[in-house]
């Protein structure tokens, strides 16, 4: 059964290392953003899981929905920074290997932690139902879904105002910070594309995880950096 729930953003610039960071912290807005999602992480190992699973979406071009093993290894190697998180060769795309890092560098990192990936196609009908398998692997699961929102906006204008994106943000927004996995079972996958949208098909699992659930949102950050949105939120139990 699903305990809480955790969404977060995955740019490599959250890992401080992509900007040759030597250190932990990070300044301006991608600073907020890791903070938040610190905090979300936190949050999730707070609800006691017996499971953790991180889901994100399969890198562009990667059709097939991948498991890995809680130890399994990512890399920024494809945006020219040398990082790497777990032991051996880099097998993650980058959703989850953002989000298995934030997981691992958590001061009190899970003791069973799987990892997912999800084509970026998938249809809503399977999302939903990968999410309520995961839900019922463990009398207490916890969820980090990774994904980014609306990245139109960085190919017109800068700062140019885009409606559609706009109104989705909104509609997103909305729906993690009111925990509504039906809402977000709404969003529409023909938007993905058109939108820029990266991480419909990982909320869709946790609606499909959440299904059910009485749970509280809250709304951690929802801010736009090289004009894409990033958003992090915490779901926990409504009697937690």
């Amino acid at each position: 059964m699903l305990v809480a729930a955790a969404v977060c953003p995955h740019p490599p610039l959250l890992i401080p290392q992509a900007m040759g960071a030597g250190g932990e912290t990070r300044d301006g807005v991608i600073g907020e953003v890791l903070a938040a999602c610190d905090a979300a992480v936190a949050a999730l190992a707070a609800a006691r899981p017996e499971l953790t699973v991180v889901v994100g979406a399969a890198d562009k071009g990667a059709p097939a929905a991948a498991a890995y093993d809680g130890s399994a290894a990512g890399s920024l190697a494809g945006y020219g920074v040398r990082f790497s998180t777990g032991p051996g060769d880099p097998v993650l795309p980058l959703s989850v290997t953002v989000g298995s890092w934030l997981v691992r560098r958590s001061a009190a990192p899970p003791e069973r932690l799987l990892l997912r990936a999800v084509a970026r196609n998938t249809p809503v009908a399977q999302c939903l139902r990968l999410g309520a398998e995961i839900a019922r692997q463990a009398p207490r699961v916890a969820v980090l879904a990774m994904g980014d929102g609306p990245g139109r906006r960085a190919a017109g204008a800068e700062r140019a105002a885009d409606p559609a994106a706009d109104a989705y943000d909104a509609g997103l927004s909305a729906a993690l910070a009111e925990a509504d996995p039906a809402r977000l079972a709404r969003l529409a996958p023909s938007l993905d594309d058109e939108l820029l949208v990266a991480g419909r098909a990982a909320w869709q699992v946790l609606a499909g995880a959440a299904d059910g659930q009485r749970l509280r949102g809250h709304l951690r950050c929802a801010v736009t950096q090289y004009e894409v949105s990033y958003l992090v939120a915490s779901w926990e139990a409504a009697g937690g």
